[in-house]
């Protein structure tokens, strides 16, 4: 056999390990360039809805945008579509007269890009215009500029972005300036790794653990050096757990709280179940690395600031940690800092409410009040900027998902210490977690006349 055929042979295997065939758009294009796409027969036009879909999931749109977008692409090219689906799949049927059209699409993972989100979202508003003017797959060329888009950062980047949202979220937690340092660290490291392994194409579940333990890892190691030249007290390992909430699932938590409160079942199912077994992988992979290295996290030391300068730095620390998750979602720097003034806004207010007291007024009361005032605006410089509303309130409320109490909850229940103090801690996050997507959900009642309808 010769060394050529050794290579080929060798490239065919490589290839046969792939679990998701690839899908050649444009080979299912038989109509001619001069064809508008409204007038190209049935299967093309349904695929090309079908292929809208999928880049809507692609780019971590829940269930009821993804439909949205897929009416109002099917529409226009004279079809009606219903539509099953889930967290990375579609199942569908166009129908156009007496004649159908069903397929069933999938991706191999699930992620979250902003910019391709925005990116779509303008597609599709323009698509009306489009639909009698360009073919079928001329029209498969713009999704596929969409879909090739390369991300606006590198990977260092998006490792100091945890980074610094990381920083951000220790103070908001209540943590100090070493524990601040430490965290920044941690995340950056654990992020690089990540998205590092996910733009290698490894495993999503793979991926989280080798980045949570690394920062993790990372955290440790430089608590260690700085004691050993600096009086670093031991109180200082509180800040451990938030090198790991860079990992965060708050996409899917939102996304899928909003599509149960719309119904869509099957998708808010799977993403819930996603997200916990993310947030599951992620606690117990940082309960193990503290466990092996012998790292014992203790609550925050309780900070001693004037009342007007903590608002002040919850206002700033706000506004860095939602900037920074946002640029972990690829949003683009304007879209970004939009994002950030949204939840600079509403975090602040959730946390002076939970400070203040107010009788009935409990850390899950706060969430929804937080997470309402983050719709509302958001609604607003949507408005102004045409900007995506899942981008704006998304990241704006994923710093008040109580990772920390999630990380403690699991950490009672795996080693055994105290159940009790397990079911206090998930009880409580459980709490936050469910007012989030409500108090986004009454939002969007308020804000959006189509959201208010099952129709």
């Amino acid at each position: 056999m010769s060394d050529e055929q050794i290579q080929t042979n060798r490239k065919t295997r490589k290839r046969a390990k792939q679990h998701h065939m690839a899908i050649n758009w444009h080979s299912l294009t038989t109509s001619s360039d001069d064809v508008p796409a409204t007038e190209a027969p049935l299967a093309e036009r349904a695929t090309f809805v079908g292929r809208v879909g999928l880049l809507q999931l692609s780019a971590g749109s829940g269930a009821w945008r993804t439909r949205d977008a897929m009416n109002t692409v099917a529409k226009a090219l004279g079809l009606t579509c219903t539509q099953d689906i889930g967290l990375i799949s579609i199942n569908y049927t166009c129908v156009d007269g007496a004649e159908s059209f069903s397929e069933s699409l999938t991706l191999k993972t699930t992620g979250v890009n902003t910019d391709k989100l925005m990116e779509m979202s303008l597609f599709v508003k323009k698509f009306p215009e489009y639909a009698g003017k360009y073919s079928i797959d001329h029209l498969h060329e713009l999704l596929d500029q969409i879909k090739n888009k390369p991300s606006n950062y590198s990977v260092m980047d998006e490792g100091l972005a945890a980074g610094f949202a990381c920083m951000a979220f220790t103070f908001l937690l209540g943590g100090g300036p070493w524990e601040m340092l430490f965290a920044l660290i941690g995340a950056a490291v654990g992020n690089y790794v990540r998205v590092y392994m996910v733009r290698k194409g490894l495993s999503l579940f793979f991926c989280v653990a080798t980045g949570v333990a690394a920062g993790c890892a990372a955290y440790i190691m430089a608590i260690s050096l700085c004691s050993r030249v600096l009086p670093i007290d031991e109180a200082h390992q509180a800040g451990y757990i938030c090198a790991m909430l860079f990992i965060i699932p708050g996409f899917p938590l939102i996304t899928g709280g909003l599509d149960i409160f719309k119904v869509e079942m099957r998708s808010g199912l799977e993403r819930l179940t996603y997200a916990l077994m993310i947030i599951t992988i992620a606690t117990i992979t940082g309960c193990v690395v503290a466990t092996i290295l012998n790292f014992h996290p203790s609550d925050f030391v309780e900070l001693s600031l004037n009342p007007y300068v903590k608002f002040a730095l919850r206002l700033l620390f706000s506004f860095i940690g939602v900037y920074g998750f946002s640029l972990m979602f690829n949003s683009p720097k304007a879209m970004a800092a939009a994002a950030g003034f949204v939840g600079m806004i509403a975090n602040t207010t959730r946390l002076t409410l939970v400070d203040l007291g107010i009788k009935g007024i409990t850390a899950g009361v706060a969430a929804f009040i937080g997470a309402f005032i983050a719709g509302v605006i958001a609604s607003k410089v949507r408005h102004m900027t045409g900007y995506p509303r899942i981008a704006l309130t998304v990241p704006s409320i994923v710093i008040m998902v109580p990772g920390l109490y999630m990380y403690r909850g699991i950490y009672y229940m795996g080693t055994g210490a105290s159940i009790t103090d397990a079911a206090t801690w998930l009880t409580r996050a459980f709490l936050i977690v469910l007012a989030l997507p409500l108090g986004l959900s009454f939002a969007r009642l308020v804000t959006d006349k189509n959201f208010r309808y099952c129709s």
